[in-house]
This record gives structure tokens, C-alpha cells and sequence, in this order.
């Protein structure tokens, strides 16, 4: 009897430690499947090529404005202050553009910091960019009273150099990301262009890549 009980609880043992290994091997292939599926949808945005086709963007108040590839534009009256950045969407998936925060004195240092997200502005509408396609971000100022729009305008007129935080994540929602673009603005003959750049991107939903 002593052996008979042994022999069957060996067996058990056994068979709950090959059903442990296919449990842990099954949970494994289901993250790597998730993690998999995500990266086909993860988008990233940049600024686009000089060699793109100009995007033409226009405001609620019928302001239009051509912006060419590479560049963005800013501009301000007395009823508004407007800002458009040319943009390529250069992840695997769908980029939906949620909210944004302009930064009207931008430090260009490496200990920086992305915007809180309870101070971000919220667009209009969302604005969606196609993987492997070019679109745009834009946002306003449109009350004179406020020191959103004051700090906008002598920024324009100035003109410096601004950033902008951009928040946008897949099409579920999820894996948003914060990327900080930048204007930086150079005289011609047709007035004032302003450059697009990005300094630095930062993950809303997953781990920090610069964490140690």
C-alpha cells in the first residue's frame, strides 16, 4: 500500500509540474502575441520630410494656412494666435492627436520633463495621421485676456524659438506617447519661416526607455 500511494503521488507531482511548464509556456506565447500585436499599432510621430508635399490646415474662423514640408507655422492677431506643425507618422500604426501644450520659452537642455497630463489642452476634434503618411497638428489661443494667449503672441512676434507637447496614442487609446516638437524661427523674403523639429519622445503607458 505504502508503495501504491507513493508511486501515485509521484505521478500526481509529475503531472502537476508538466501542467505548471504549459501553463507558464502558454502565458509566455500569449505576451509575446500581445506584445507582437501592439507593436503593429504602436504609432510614432516626427516632423516631416522638406521634400513632402505642403499640407494646407484650416481653423474653425475660416484662417488658412499652407505649410510646407518639414516646416510649421505661427501666427498672430488680435482675435487669435494660431500654430500649425507639419508631422509624418512614422510607427506601425494609426496616430490619434488628443491634446497638446505649447511651451512659449523652450530650454533646450537634457534634464527636461514632458508637460503634466492635467495641463494639456484637449483638440477640438481628434486629428488622425496615417502610418507612413504625413498630417498635422495644430491649436490656437482665441481669448486676448488670457496669459496663454499673451505668452503665445510675444512669442510669435518676437520671434523665438517655442516647443510643443504633443499627446497621441494608437487607435484603442492606449500606448500614448508625448513628444516634444519644436519651432525654431528663421527670416526670408517671404517673412518668417518657422522649422520643425522633435527633441524628445515619452511614453504615457509604457516604460521609460531612459529609466536605469
Amino acid at each position: 500500500m505504502t508503495i501504491s500511494a507513493l508511486s501515485t503521488a509521484g505521478g500526481t507531482l509529475a503531472l502537476a509540474g508538466v501542467t505548471l511548464a504549459s501553463v507558464r509556456s502558454a502565458n509566455r506565447a500569449a505576451r509575446v502575441a500581445e506584445q507582437s500585436l501592439l507593436a503593429a499599432q504602436r504609432p510614432l510621430l516626427v516632423p516631416s520630410r522638406t521634400e513632402d508635399p505642403a499640407v494646407k490646415v484650416g481653423f474653425q474662423d475660416d484662417v488658412w494656412f499652407n505649410v510646407p514640408g518639414g516646416q510649421g507655422a505661427a501666427s498672430a492677431t488680435d482675435e487669435a494666435v494660431y500654430f500649425v506643425i507639419s508631422v509624418r507618422n512614422v510607427g506601425t500604426g494609426i496616430a490619434v492627436l488628443h491634446c497638446w501644450d505649447l511651451l512659449p520659452k523652450l530650454e533646450l537642455r537634457p534634464e527636461v520633463t514632458p508637460t503634466p497630463l492635467e495641463d494639456f489642452t484637449l483638440l477640438t476634434s481628434d486629428i488622425y495621421v496615417a502610418p507612413g503618411d504625413i498630417g498635422f497638428w495644430q491649436g490656437s489661443f482665441r481669448d486676448p485676456a488670457s496669459d496663454g494667449y499673451r505668452a503665445a503672441r510675444r512669442a510669435v512676434e518676437a520671434p523665438q524659438r517655442m516647443g510643443v507637447d504633443i499627446l497621441y496614442g494608437d487607435f484603442e487609446g492606449g500606448q500614448r506617447v508625448i513628444s516634444r516638437f519644436m519651432l525654431t524661427p528663421r527670416e526670408a523674403d517671404d517673412g518668417t519661416r518657422w522649422y520643425a523639429a522633435v527633441g524628445r519622445h515619452w511614453n504615457v503607458d509604457r516604460p521609460e526607455p531612459r529609466e536605469r
